[in-house]
């Protein structure tokens, strides 16, 4: 089992930046890949962006690519997510994950077997 704790949320104006960082307990982090997810008021949990056990493939959402970087660091069993470029349609909470899959990204929610509690992001217009 693995445990997940975010942080890095806060509030932030149009065009800025924020990186989230996802620490993780428990045992073999690299065994895990890794997502973020999103959800906004009254949505539905999206995929954000994903990276494989040893960080060598990631996908991101057509909505953040190019913006966003997820990338980890398996000794400090940390996942990051760097945010470039944020608008009012970022706001949300998001998600750290972590599923078993091991030969691609999951892209799907129930792929994901454990979750953090979220984190705020609000970006302000």
């Amino acid at each position: 089992q693995v445990q997940l704790v975010e942080s890095g949320g806060g509030l932030v104006q149009a065009g800025g930046s924020l990186r989230l960082s996802c620490a993780a307990s428990g045992r073999a982090f690299s065994q895990y890949a890794l997502g973020w997810f999103r959800q906004a008021p009254g949505g539905e949990r999206e995929f954000v962006a994903g990276i494989t056990r040893n960080g060598v493939m990631t996908s991101y959402a057509k909505s953040v690519r190019g913006r966003f970087t997820i990338s980890r660091d398996n000794p400090r069993n940390t996942v990051y997510l760097r945010m470039n470029y944020l608008t009012p349609e970022d706001t949300a909470v998001y998600y750290c994950a972590a599923s078993t899959i091991g030969t691609r990204v999951p892209g799907a929610r129930y792929e994901y077997s454990y979750w953090g509690q979220g984190t705020q992001v609000t970006v302000s217009s």
